[in-house]
Parts: C-alpha cells; sequence; structure tokens
C-alpha cells in the first residue's frame, strides 16, 4: 500500500510521468478480533476511493479490494493476473502455495527470498522472476542491530510523503484513523517499530517494480518469461510433493498392487 500510495504521489507531482497502467488487486479477509488486518484493509478501500476517482492521475493506477476472499474467487483472479506479489518478510512464511498457482497459471513473481519463493527462484531462474529484499539471514541479523525506521522516514522522501499521507487527511477526514498503523511503521507502539521491516525493504521493492514496468513493455519478453514459468510449475504438483514426504519425512515405501 506504501508503494501504491507513492507512486500516486509521483503521478500527483508529474502526471505526464512514463509508466504501464497498473491495477492492483487485494483479496483479504481480516480474523474478527485482529484489528491491525481490519485497519489495513481499511486503508486499502480509502486509497481505492481516492486514487479510482482522481481524474489528474489518468487512470494509471487503479486499486481493486475483492472481499470475502475464497477457492472460488481464487479461481477468477489468479488467472486473470500478469503478476504475483509474494512480499512476506523474509523467514516469515513457512512456505505459501499461492505463488505456485500463481506461477502455473502464468504470472511472473515479485517476492521475497521467502517460503515457496525460493524454489520458484531455482526452477526458473533469477531472469524469470523479480526478488527484492533482505534475505532471512539478514532480517536475523537486522533483529540485533539498532534499526531505526526514522532514519529511512528522514532519508526517503518517497516514504515520507506516503507515511504522512496516512495522518494528514489525505485518505480520511479523521486523521486518527490510520495513526495506529503509521505508529506501528514509526515508533512501535504495543511492539517493536517496524516488526516486518517494512521501510528496510521498500527501496528495494520499488526497485524491482520498475524492473516489472520495463519488462512488460517487451511484451516478447514478458510471454516467454511468463511460459518459462508455467513449463517450471511440474515441480509443485501433489504427487511429487506426497512422494517426497513419504521418502523423507514418513519412510514410506511404495505398496505395489498386482493386477
Amino acid at each position: 500500500m506504501l508503494h501504491i500510495i507513492g507512486l500516486y504521489n509521483q503521478l500527483k507531482m508529474n502526471p505526464g510521468m512514463d509508466m504501464v497502467p497498473r491495477t492492483f488487486i487485494f483479496g483479504a479477509k481480516a480474523a474478527a478480533g485482529y484489528r491491525r488486518a481490519k485497519l489495513i484493509i481499511k486503508l486499502i478501500n480509502a486509497v481505492a476511493d481516492v486514487v479510482n476517482n482522481d481524474p489528474t492521475i489518468e487512470g494509471k493506477i487503479k486499486v481493486v479490494f475483492m472481499e470475502n476472499y475464497r477457492v472460488s474467487l481464487a479461481e477468477r483472479l489468479i488467472p486473470a493476473a500478469d503478476v504475483s506479489e509474494q512480499i512476506s518478510t523474509a523467514g516469515k512464511e513457512a512456505s505459501g502455495t499461492g505463488n505456485m498457482k500463481f506461477m502455473l497459471n502464468g504470472a511472473l513473481t515479485v517476492g521475497t527470498m521467502d517460503g515457496a519463493n525460493v524454489e520458484i527462484y531455482e526452477e526458473v531462474g533469477k531472469d524469470n522472476i523479480f526478488i527484492f529484499g533482505m534475505s532471512a539471514e539478514e532480517v536475523q541479523a537486522k533483529y540485533h542491530d539498532h534499526y531505526d525506521p526514522w532514519f529511512i522516514y528522514n532519508m526517503n522522501q518517497e516514504v515520507r510523503m506516503a507515511l504522512t499521507s496516512l495522518i494528514d487527511g489525505t485518505f480520511d477526514q479523521n486523521t486518527d484513523l490510520f495513526r495506529e498503523l503509521y505508529d506501528a511503521l514509526l515508533n512501535g507502539f504495543g511492539g517493536r517499530a517496524d516488526e516486518y521491516f517494512v521501510l528496510e525493504d521498500y527501496a528495494d521493492y520499488a526497485r524491482a517494480q520498475w524492473d516489472i514496468d520495463r519488462a512488460y513493455r517487451d511484451q516478447t519478453k514478458w510471454a516467454k518469461m511468463a511460459i518459462i514459468n508455467v513449463a517450471k510449475s511440474g515441480k509443485f504438483s501433489s504427487d511429487r510433493t506426497i512422494r517426497q514426504y513419504a521418502e523423507e519425512i514418513w519412510d514410506l515405501k511404495p505398496l505395489h498392487i498386482e493386477d
């Protein structure tokens, strides 16, 4: 969301900015008691209300939130996507299977070296995936270092403008509505400031998004990358996975049945 706000701010300052138009689609649910998750969903919709109805950016950005995300909705969204966003902080995602479904349907992954992204990277190679951010080892080291998100806030104008817009009335007249998110990233009220190093990875994430923009302009290259992703997705079949579990975890042998 901060990147979308950053793009919006850039377009407001430079309406003629050359970029491939983007539609960002979110599908999510929040547990009944998960206040912050609900607040993030509120922010997505608040940003959508502003961005989608601003004629000055000429439709270069659209934001869509699909409510009640479920399998039947995924069956419609995943085949339609060009880019799969798999952006968990490295070391925080055990696996993830959504990225495999996107890969099978020809979407290119932008993600961290986390979960199944690592295996996708190994299958398709560095030229057919968009990797950004710290490694799991770097994340662990960062937990033991002195990390000050205010330094990034002060040094990165795009980050500063995006965060400030959360509390200056840009997306809601109630300037305190999204202050919890602002504080979670900068002050850590109720926990460690920027616990998932969103601001630390932000610049490299933005770089990866511009790499996507450039790659998409070459439709032959993009089609080749998509085809390679589909062709290399066989590793994630349930047959291979169950066989590996049987051999490495359960120590089970195949049972051959005579006709």
